[in-house]
């Protein structure tokens, strides 16, 4: 008597009781073939007339006889370590007690049911003993191995992490070899789609020596080259030129992304070979003819082989069809609005080309669409069918078949995703509100209002629209995600007196009613949840230079309208260089250079002594501003008031007109103000506008003072103290009118989320005077370079940057900038989209200052091209450097005449 495994035929599992006689020693499950235990026959080696009585230790098996029917007594597992007996037999579906055939279907099944689960390498079951007409039998399994380590070798970063997320293998996971199939499908798809056909994938599974039961997985790619498509052929197409087809230059052809490699026209477009691309390929070249009224066009045949082991070529074969014109248009089924008012927002009239994609946008896409204007009315449930009723010869009859439902109106409104903000916050900012009628118009605008909050990310505002088709009204839910917006700066920087640092911190999150108040829900370092500002800066680097502001700013003061309210004081010292030091040093350097020790300069090298405290300019400045936003002639604009008094102390300071003594700047700013852009950081459509006057009292109108014969060029050549006296006088109270207008638009060259995006901007500025005898040396424009502002000897000016040029090189040299202009337009792409925001730019720029009002020209500008990137970093801000080089003269009529040249400009922070 003997006991024996073998493999289970096909026929065998649907019929247990006529199996062959052959057995094998081992079962495998291989292609359909089921692997099973050997069933047993009783044998007639201890026959007796009372089967019931005799007991058959590990019986043989006779598939030729007949099945015997036996009572399951006893059923034990074998081979799997860390699980209960008890969960292991109830897969197999057999129970204690059941009746049960020798050999039958029911182990046949039991043992399926154990392959079923993918998680045994082997399976086998076997009897101990029958007695009488009760069966004790055991069931053999063994585990598959489970993954240790993942080993992805021939990968960049990026490459490893999409794979770990695509093939679906974890460690500790058990290994199965549909696993590993699937893996190498989905690996060999993800490189195919990236343009790698020829690549080649391995999976290895190794044993892991230093655990039971337990291999390493090795993902082994060797990616080949990227498919390229060398030579494009298209027959067929009399009615589109081929150079059309494929695009030229910069133009987008009509094959979308497909372009031929090796052209030189083609140098800055992608050529790499995809089956998604070829697909998308086809379909954007359906969707050209369509434009041009070629309906019935269809590509008969296309063909992709390969042209050597790194290209492809690809060929079409196109049926244009017969062009087709606009007959008729009418309108079915309309009661909100007449025909004639559909007529003109369609824009489509009686032999206009039939133009399939122009139609589909004014109907659904445009923001003008006919669509939108249902939409924007509360016809949420609309439906419009374009139906080509009559075709005769070259001309199409539309029937626009149009279902306008009832109104819908809005149920409930819900926020996820915030934790940062009291709710209400958040609702205010919303247009749509419960009661409301649906509007589309409403929906944007409330996604682009929390978008510019700047506490969400704009890339994932999309708000779910769940329509009650029972009740007519509709659910909005928005699902925000969350993103960090305080900033923190911490940088040091070296100058000509040593280490400057910067120290700075912004929250965006502050809360003032709950400053001193019981709620603590929001309470972390500070009081938040009302998204008010308040920011802390402080500059210095010892001695020589110092310099402190904080401030407050909401956009919702008192927290029931949109009414902006800011607060600010800053203070600032700068000491100046010791002349004695200046005079020291520079003998004895000179002394060193002519005795052949060094060489000449290198003055400054005892720090302590640089300095000279009696020689200093203060600086102490609050603000108050107040805003309001309007209602005409849209929502978009605002208008805000700021009343600001700037004190100047100083004391011996050689870099001012006045040198000794206060000079007052009590000033009042007036500006008007729209920003109707769709994203904070990358914006893709809208525009910013600035309209704004500052306006100190006219005191030379009332002081008395004759400002003609104070502080004369006589004075000055004669008598120096007294003209510097007379300067004091002059500017103790400053006045001036400053007028100043700025302009952004943002225009979407492409589509999709990562577009082509076009920048252009607009500026000018104009410093004015009420008495041409006491024009104002503060508040003047300071142009060229970065346009950062740092510590400087001036304290009075505005900076404005150019790039290509060198910080202040516009400014006329050895005068002040009383005018000033800045054109410019910027290509925009981003890389990164989110929380981090990358993106590069070039551009072209183009301005000028003068020292004179009335020299102003904007036809003659300082002009310069370069490129930059920019990086946006929630806890640092904006950041970005600029190449960029300046094609004009400057410093023009003096000694250091020089054209701007290559330029770098390290930027900080968001400008307009």
């Amino acid at each position: 008597m003997k006991n024996y495994l073998r493999p289970l035929t096909g026929r065998e599992a649907g019929h247990g009781h006529n199996a062959p006689a052959t057995a094998t020693a081992a079962g495998r499950q291989t292609g359909r073939t089921l692997m099973c235990a050997a069933l047993l026959a009783i044998g007639a080696a201890t026959a007796t007339t009372q089967a019931q009585d005799v007991v058959v230790k590990n019986p043989d098996v006779n598939y030729a006889g007949t099945p015997r029917s036996c009572i399951l007594a006893a059923l034990n597992v074998e081979g799997v370590e860390g699980y209960e007996d008890f969960v292991l037999t109830g897969l197999s579906g057999l129970e204690v007690g059941q009746k049960i055939d020798i050999p039958g279907t029911e182990i046949t099944d039991a043992v399926r049911k154990y392959w079923r689960h993918g998680l045994f390498s082997k399976v086998s079951i076997t009897a101990d003993s029958i007695v009488g007409n009760k069966a004790y039998l055991t069931i053999h399994l063994a585990l598959r191995p489970r993954v240790s380590e993942i080993n992805f070798i021939g990968m960049k970063k990026s490459e490893r992490e999409d794979m770990e997320a695509k093939v679906g293998i974890m460690k500790g996971s058990q290994i199965t070899p549909n696993m590993i199939n699937r893996a190498k499908t989905l690996a060999q798809r993800y490189f195919g789609d990236k343009g790698y056909k020829n690549a080649e994938i391995t999976i290895n599974q190794r044993d892991d020596v230093t655990g039971k039961n337990q291999v390493v997985l090795d993902f082994i790619v060797d990616k080949k080259d990227k498919i390229k498509v060398r030579h494009i052929f298209i027959t067929g197409n009399d009615n589109l030129k081929t150079r059309k087809i494929k695009g030229q230059m910069f133009t987008k052809g009509s094959l979308g992304k497909i372009h031929e490699a090796g052209k030189l026209w083609n140098i800055f477009k992608r050529k790499k070979f995809t089956d998604e691309r070829w697909t998308e390929a086809k379909e954007q070249l359906t969707e050209k003819y369509a434009s041009m009224g070629y309906r019935d066009m269809e590509i008969v045949r296309d063909s992709v082989w390969t042209h050597d082991e790194k290209h492809v070529n690809v060929m079409l074969d196109i049926q244009e069809g017969q062009k087709y014109y606009i007959r008729n248009i009418t309108w079915v089924g309309n009661t909100v609005a007449t025909a004639d008012y559909l007529d003109r927002l369609l824009g489509m009239k009686k032999g206009d080309v039939y133009n399939q994609t122009l139609l589909n946008k004014r109907l659904n896409e445009d923001e003008d669409a006919v669509g939108n204007y249902y939409y924007n009315n509360g016809y949420l449930f609309y439906q419009l069918e374009p139906t080509e009723v009559n075709v005769v010869g070259d001309s199409i009859d539309l029937e626009m078949r149009i279902m306008e439902g009832t109104q819908a109106h809005i149920s409930n409104v819900r926020i996820y995703g915030n934790d940062r903000l009291y709710e209400e916050v958040v609702r205010r900012e919303l247009r749509v509100k419960p009661g409301d009628l649906f509007s589309k118009d409403a929906l944007m605008r409330s996604a682009r209002e929390i978008a510019s909050t700047g506490f969400f990310d704009a890339e994932q505002l999309n708000p779910d629209i769940k329509p009650n088709y029972n009740d007519g009204t509709v659910d909005i839910n928005w699902m925000l995600e969350q993103k960090s917006n305080d900033q923190l700066e911490l940088s040091l920087g070296w100058g000509q007196t040593g280490v400057l640092l910067r120290a700075g911190i912004k929250f965006n999150n502050f809360s003032m009613r709950n400053l001193l108040g019981k709620n603590k829900l929001h309470k972390g370092f500070l009081p938040a949840g009302d998204g008010e500002q308040i920011a802390l800066n402080a500059s210095t680097n010892g001695k020589y230079y110092q310099s402190y502001s904080a401030s407050y700013s909401t956009g919702w003061f008192g927290g029931k309208r949109p009414n902006a309210f800011n607060l600010g004081v800053f203070y600032s010292k700068q000491t100046d260089i010791s002349s004695t030091y200046y005079n020291s040093a520079y003998m004895n350097s000179m002394y060193n250079y002519y005795s052949g020790y060094g060489t000449y300069g290198g003055y400054y090298n005892n720090y302590d002594s640089y300095y000279d405290d009696d020689k200093y300019i203060q600086l102490l400045g609050v603000s108050v501003g107040w805003g309001k936003r309007l209602r005409w002639p849209d929502d978009y604009f605002q208008v805000s008031a700021t009343l600001a008094y700037q004190l100047y102390m100083l004391k011996d300071w050689q870099y001012f007109l006045v040198r000794n003594g206060n000079c007052n700047n009590l000033n009042l700013s007036i500006a008007l103000t729209r920003n109707s852009t769709d994203n904070p950081l990358f914006p893709r459509s809208g525009s910013e506008f600035s309209a704004s006057v500052t306006l100190t009292p006219p005191w030379s109108a009332f002081d008395g003072k004759d400002y003609k014969n104070l502080a004369t060029l006589s004075t000055y050549n004669t008598d120096r103290d007294r003209y510097y006296d007379e300067q004091k006088q002059k500017y103790k109270w400053i006045e001036y009118h400053k007028w100043k207008f700025k302009s952004r638009t943002f225009t979407a060259l492409t589509g999709g989320q990562k577009c082509l995006v076009l920048m252009t901007r607009a500026e000018v500025g104009l410093l004015g005077s009420y008495n041409r005898d006491k024009k104002s040396p503060f508040e003047t424009f300071y142009m060229g370079g970065d346009g950062m502002s740092g510590y400087s000897t001036t304290y009075a000016e505005e900076t404005i940057g150019l790039r290509g040029y060198e910080n202040g090189s516009l400014t006329p040299y050895g005068q002040e900038g009383y005018a000033y202009d800045r054109f410019t337009m910027e290509l925009r792409y981003p890389f990164m989209l989110g929380n981090t925001t990358i993106y590069g730019l070039g551009f072209i720029e183009g301005g000028n200052a003068w020292a004179e009002t009335h020299d102003f020209n904007p036809f003659k500008m300082k002009r310069s091209a370069g490129v930059g990137v920019r990086i946006f970093l929630p806890m640092v801000g904006l950041m970005g450097i600029d190449w960029a080089y300046g094609f004009d003269q400057v410093y023009e009529g003096t000694a250091s005449a020089r054209k701007g040249g290559s330029q770098f400009h390290f930027v900080l922070g968001q400008e307009f």
